[in-house]
């Protein structure tokens, strides 16, 4: 299997040329590295190249490495029916740089690309109705992105004087507190909780 990978990973380096920056195989599955600018192009000839017929749009997902200067990876998963092969496509880019959206080529990537955009704020060029599509209206930041709060901007509730729900900034009751957890590697430093009536009763049962 790994060997009819890298042939089909050689004969797209070859067609692709300067489009097709890498490939490997890892774990029985194809992937590969394109410019940016040319995923259009790219998995066009996937789809319609008569060796490949890359014809299902499996998911389109994004990654993000704060690290990085070009901090995310935009990941194409692709099938073929016709040769019961699978790959893997990447590419890579950074928080204002926008990535040509796809949905002219697979329609199906519509709701994939907004999802992309929605946790990660990549915004798709050419998207037809780039909107959010899993967080509420009037949203602030991108939930997956790694600088995002874990609790939020904002909270909401229902108002039973307004009789409606409303949205209020976040409010933490109670400061974090540092939990000591009993691991069974390692012992506890500070007492259970209880051991000092455990110790009261074997006294009592010492003077008796």
């Amino acid at each position: 299997m790994d060997d009819a990978l890298n042939t089909l990973g050689s004969y797209l380096s070859g067609k692709l040329g300067p489009k097709l920056t890498s490939f490997h195989v890892a774990h029985g599955e194809l992937t590969i590295e394109v410019a940016r600018d040319r995923i259009g192009e790219v998995i066009t000839f996937l789809r319609d190249d008569e060796k490949c017929r890359f014809g299902c749009l499996i998911d389109i997902c994004g990654v993000d490495y704060p690290e990085r200067e070009e901090r995310f990876d935009i990941v194409y998963h692709l099938l073929s029916p016709w040769e019961n092969t699978r790959i893997r496509v990447r590419i890579k880019t950074d928080a204002e740089t926008p990535v040509q959206s796809i949905v002219g080529i697979f329609p199906g990537a519509n709701w994939f690309e907004r999802e992309a955009f929605d946790l990660y704020g990549v915004v798709f060029e050419g998207h037809p109705d780039l909107r959010r599509i899993l967080t509420d209206y009037g949203f602030q930041g991108h939930p997956l992105r790694k600088d995002f709060p874990l609790t939020g901007f904002v909270e909401l509730r229902y108002d039973d004087e307004l009789k409606r729900v409303v949205y209020e900034p976040v409010k933490l009751m109670q400061d974090y507190r540092d939990f000591d957890y009993l691991s069974p590697w390692e012992a506890m430093e500070t007492a259970i909780p209880g051991d000092e009536k455990a110790s009261v009763v074997e006294e009592g049962e010492g003077k008796s």
